[in-house]
């Protein structure tokens, strides 16, 4: 399928104990990092929510994003995803209306439900609700951000005459909603702007599309593909950031993350988890994405506890190396 791609890094701002430093120092390196990133060519921006990790996996999202926003331009800024039943709609819709103005209509955001009942304990939501709260949810920030006063007597939310003040100034912010289900992508075609998440999730997509009678080129996807990066030694990389990756691998082990099982370094550096490319290898694997699937954006991921000196030069690499392929 045709289409521009654009790359991008989803962000973090773990902070593990065996590479612990200030946490000052962290969000500062990591910010900077991501503004040098969109001087370098890259299209996005994106971090993810998770709660009460013992890394620092980061809690709080869009403020984050607005740290970022006033200090960039033109790369698209987001969340890759946001827990969404984990926030009343009404503080949602207002708090990414106001984002937009401050990201100057930059802003996309990511959404899912999650899959930690330990995190809905935490906030006290239902676990067991997550997927009606979120129809309703989507269905509320939707129309509080098409400018109405909206009304809504809902199972779980009820409005009365509500209306964002700033509005949001496009008048709906992008939504890109993750989901693996079959019925859960029914809430993506019916809600989202397009689809973010992995290969095979994508494929049901575009499945999707096909069964309701729409053009899959008129879809998006957002890939999210953390487990790779492009060097010119792959040995001396694998040595220089498989520790890292096998953190955050394991971390999502530990939570049930789908997928993911524990592993020990020899056995992530074997287990083919880690996906080690050459620049050319890689405009090949993501050309052959593009012809599957209507591509829109891909992210890669910053690993947390590695230093931006470190990280730089694998993505300088790929923007040097990859991105022209796609513009």
């Amino acid at each position: 399928m045709s289409g521009k791609v654009t790359f991008g890094y989803l962000y973090d701002f773990r902070n593990p104990p065996q590479w612990r430093r200030p946490w000052e120092q962290v969000y500062k390196e990591v910010i900077d990092v991501a503004v040098w990133s969109e001087q370098v060519g890259f299209g996005g921006a994106w971090v993810p929510e998770h709660h009460l990790s013992a890394d620092g996996y980061l809690p709080s999202p869009l403020a984050v994003i607005s740290a970022m926003a006033t200090r960039t331009k033109t790369i698209r800024l987001g969340t890759w995803i946001a827990l969404a039943p984990l926030y009343h709609p009404t503080r949602f819709a207002s708090d990414c209306a106001v984002l937009d103005i401050i990201c100057e209509g930059r802003l996309d955001i990511g959404l899912g439900i999650g899959y930690r009942p330990t995190e809905y304990a935490a906030m006290g939501v239902d676990f067991t609700k997550r997927g009606r709260l979120f129809d309703e949810w989507l269905e509320i920030v939707n129309k509080l951000w098409a400018g109405d006063a909206v009304d809504y007597a809902g199972q779980h939310y009820q409005l009365d005459g509500v209306q964002l003040m700033p509005p949001a100034p496009r008048g709906r912010i992008p939504l890109y909603i993750g989901a693996f289900a079959p019925k859960a992508m029914d809430r993506v075609l019916a809600y989202g702007d397009g689809y973010v998440g992995s290969v095979e999730g994508a494929e049901l997509y575009v499945e999707k599309l096909r069964a309701q009678g729409k053009d899959p080129s008129e879809g998006k996807v957002r890939l999210g593909d953390f487990y790779t990066l492009v060097a010119r030694d792959p040995e001396q990389a694998m040595e220089d950031l498989a520790p890292h990756f096998l953190h955050v691998n394991n971390t999502y082990a530990q939570w049930g993350g789908e997928g993911m099982d524990w592993m020990s370094l020899d056995e992530f550096k074997t287990s083919g988890k880690l996906q080690i490319l050459t620049p050319d290898a890689a405009v090949a694997k993501y050309k052959a994405l593009q012809e599957r699937m209507p591509l829109d954006h891909v992210s890669m991921m910053m690993p947390g506890g590695i230093p931006a000196e470190r990280f730089i030069p694998y993505a300088q690499l790929f923007a040097d190396e990859v991105l022209p392929a796609f513009q």
